[in-house]
């Protein structure tokens, strides 16, 4: 059983910056792919950012060249930071995990960017 708590949301303005981060708790190996996914009101959630302990990553278009995400294998933590934020970025935010053929999900963190 893995579990992902999530910290770093709050209220930035445009062009802004925020960090975000997700512990895991439980069975989760460095060869486990995790990430970051958002769901904004009225929206379907979707993906921001993955990573493996390999280094392969993949972004949303939408987030390219602004979001970084990386890894702390040491601390089963994932960070996701968030530069030149946009409005559109408002969303609550959830980690995930994918360990064993199960998909995990944080409790999400909300993210709020003011114009």
């Amino acid at each position: 059983q893995v579990q992902l708590v999530e910290s770093g949301g709050g209220l930035v303005q445009a062009g802004g910056s925020l960090r975000l981060s997700c512990t895991a708790s439980g069975s989760i190996f460095s060869r486990d792919v995790m990430g970051w996914y958002r769901q904004a009101p009225g929206n379907q959630r979707e993906m921001v950012a993955t990573g493996t302990s390999g280094g392969s990553t993949r972004y949303a278009d939408s987030v390219k060249g602004r979001f970084t995400i990386s890894r702390d294998n040491a601390k089963n933590t994932v960070y996701l930071q968030m530069d030149k934020m946009k409005p559109e970025d408002t969303a609550v935010y959830y980690c995930y995990a994918f360990s064993r053929g199960i998909s995990y999900w944080g409790q999400g963190t909300q993210v709020t960017v003011s114009s």
